[in-house]
């Protein structure tokens, strides 16, 4: 589809924030693995629409991995939603898995309601709330991050109730306009609470993060949520080291995405040309 509009994939500078590896587990020589999250699409953000669309056609490519960890949409009513952002989603997943490109999609605390259906139609697979596979050559757990924020208490209770699937029964039983009404109240709400927040509750609690790498036995974490990007290092009880990855939320004219070629990992660029 024709938008009228250049965007220009530019590498960005090259954060090194691994170890290197000759061989690349299976998944070819060239294959790459992709890292995005938090571009809040919704209808009235349509150049970040745009944006993702270029980013799908233009990268990545045959073979390749995509991870979208969380908030894909700022609001997801149902896979049933005919809204055009939802449609033109929809096809360019397919179209990107149809080239062979495999799409996997954690839930954000905004698309929650994202099911088996969009996975189907699309193409993609839906990933659990954690999920552990080999980044750079290490184990690394991939979440989408407001799990890790548990000073948040007020939001942890509000997602214990959205996630319960009676909730989500009784939302996908009421029709497209009323959930659209729903969605938009819950939007401005949820805005208008975030402001009111101090601004540390709203950040991951170091424990939590030591908590989760524990858990899982992994010394490397990405996440998306608290749009905070940053790289951190810390050193566990055990006296290890990790490595904590925040991705960065996506805007209008800018974006960026984490792509690791099998020994590392690097930020790439979306600019509007």
């Amino acid at each position: 589809m024709q938008t009228g509009q250049d965007t220009t994939l530019v590498p960005g500078r090259q954060r090194d924030v691994s170890g290197t590896s000759d061989q690349w587990l299976q998944l070819g020589a060239m294959a790459r693995q992709w890292f995005i999250s938090d571009l809040h699409l919704a209808s009235e953000r349509p150049r970040t629409l745009e944006l993702f669309e270029h980013f799908l056609a233009d990268y990545p490519t045959a073979g390749d991995r995509l991870f979208i960890l969380g908030d894909l949409f700022d609001a997801w009513i149902g896979d049933d939603d005919d809204a055009e952002l939802a449609t033109r989603v929809r096809q360019a997943i397919r179209t990107a898995t149809d080239r062979e490109v495999a799409i996997f999609v954690q839930h954000g605390n905004r698309d929650f309601m994202i099911g088996r259906r969009l996975m189907r139609e699309s193409g993609a697979r839906l990933l659990p709330d954690r999920h552990v596979t080999r980044v750079a050559d290490q184990p690394t757990l991939l979440m989408h991050g407001d799990l890790l924020c548990t000073d948040d208490v007020d939001y942890l209770r509000a997602r214990r109730r959205f996630r319960n699937p009676l909730f989500r029964w009784m939302m996908l039983r009421k029709p497209l306009h009323e959930r659209r009404r729903i969605a938009a109240d819950y939007r401005r709400r949820s805005g208008e609470e975030t402001a009111l927040k101090p601004a540390e509750i709203m950040d991951v609690n170091p424990t939590a993060v030591v908590r989760e790498l524990q858990k899982h036995r992994v010394r490397q974490l990405i996440h998306g949520h608290t749009h905070r990007a940053a790289t951190h290092r810390l050193t566990l009880p055990d006296g290890s080291h990790a490595k904590r990855i925040v991705l960065p939320e996506w805007h209008s004219d800018r974006a960026v995405a984490w792509a690791d070629d099998g020994s590392r990992l690097q930020e790439v660029q979306l600019v509007r040309g």
